[in-house]
């Protein structure tokens, strides 16, 4: 991997989590959940990454990871060039300040028991170096630059609605002007119109307090308006990475055409484009599938090269910035979506291969 620029202020570097399970009650073999596996990302200063993919391809944990709320298994973290990796919770607290967080569910990420005041005081409370006086200040101020009154600082979280609660959450990880927030699925619990709402918020505070974004969401039309570049993950692995527009205008990887088919569009001639739906469910993360981890479901697969070896991450010609992990990537679109719909409807490319 080459060495990060000035730009780059996260950088994660062949980064594995693997989580510990049993087999059952009573056994006593452990097996293990590859939530992550190899991931290799930068994130640029000013920039909002997007993490896409279904529940379970190891979104949120990259991000996690990201943050070191959790340690990875391998592969190395850094935090503008500083080496995070490894250090303890000690060491990595004044870090804190630079890295926060956006949780998903507005509801839950609210202490009910506590003001809107003491809830987005608490950074100061934890990290210490302002006083109380100064600190009802800052909130009030933060409230405003939410889109909330001054005068909702006494009140309880119960008192509000999902779009405000929200709001607070972002004041919250405002508080001690961050360098990087991660926002988790921020959206996805909210009403379509507040969605627009909190969106166009989080893009006027980017630009006024210099923030860099890792934006994750299922939503790859909610993806379409606020991201800067897109990782497209499947199964704890980046199968496909580049800028937003790139990515729905020439996906080159079959399951991001799957992604973004999902998304209702019309065709030029003003009829609703068909959908391309990947067969079969998605593998279990214990005991993920040998080679191309989406070749069980692939309707570009071939027998005895998709099933045998990895593909890795390789640049589109001509377009550097655009990579994908597949050995048959799409050359065109949307033209390339009739071969994946005549494909899946034969069945598959080529026969599976068979068992034992």
């Amino acid at each position: 991997m080459s060495t990060p620029s000035n730009n780059t202020l996260v950088e994660l570097e062949n980064v594995t989590k693997h989580f510990p399970v049993k087999h059952g009650v009573f056994s006593r073999s452990r097996a293990k959940v590859h939530a992550v596996q190899e991931v290799n990302l930068a994130v640029h200063k000013g920039e909002t990454l997007g993490i896409v993919g279904e529940s379970g391809c190891g979104k949120s944990t990259t991000a996690r990871l990201m943050l070191r709320l959790l340690d990875p298994t391998a592969g190395n973290i850094r935090f503008e060039g500083k080496d995070i990796t490894r250090l303890s919770q000690r060491q990595i607290r004044p870090l804190r300040r630079e890295m926060q967080m956006i949780f998903q569910d507005p509801y839950a990420s609210l202490n009910p028991r506590k003001t809107v005041e003491q809830i987005v005081s608490q950074p100061y409370a934890v990290h210490g170096g302002v006083k109380s006086k100064e600190a009802k200040q800052r909130v009030k101020s933060l409230l405003e630059v939410v889109g909330l009154s001054r005068e909702h600082s006494s009140r309880y979280p119960h008192e509000f609605s999902g779009g405000q609660r929200q709001r607070i959450g972002i004041a919250r990880a405002l508080a001690l002007h961050p360098k990087l927030i991660v926002c988790d699925e921020p959206v996805s619990a909210l009403d379509v119109s507040v969605q627009a709402q909190i969106l166009n918020l989080l893009r006027s505070l980017q630009t006024e307090f210099d923030l860099t974004y890792v934006f994750i969401s299922h939503d790859l039309s909610v993806m379409r308006q606020i991201c800067t570049r897109i990782a497209v993950m499947y199964l704890g692995r980046v199968v496909e990475l580049a800028e937003s527009e790139r990515i729905f205008e020439r996906p080159r990887h079959p399951y991001t055409a799957a992604l973004i088919s999902a998304v209702p569009r019309l065709s030029a001639d003003g009829s609703i484009r068909e959908r391309v739906v990947v067969g079969g469910d998605v593998p279990s993360p214990v005991d993920p599938p040998s080679g191309c981890v989406f070749h069980p479901r692939c309707p570009k697969f071939h027998a005895g090269h998709c099933d045998v070896e990895e593909p890795q991450l390789e640049p589109t010609p001509g377009e550097a910035s655009h990579v994908a992990a597949c050995f048959y990537p799409l050359e065109r679109w949307p033209e390339d979506q009739t071969e994946l719909l005549d494909a899946r409807r034969r069945g598959r490319a080529s026969p599976a291969p068979q068992s034992g």
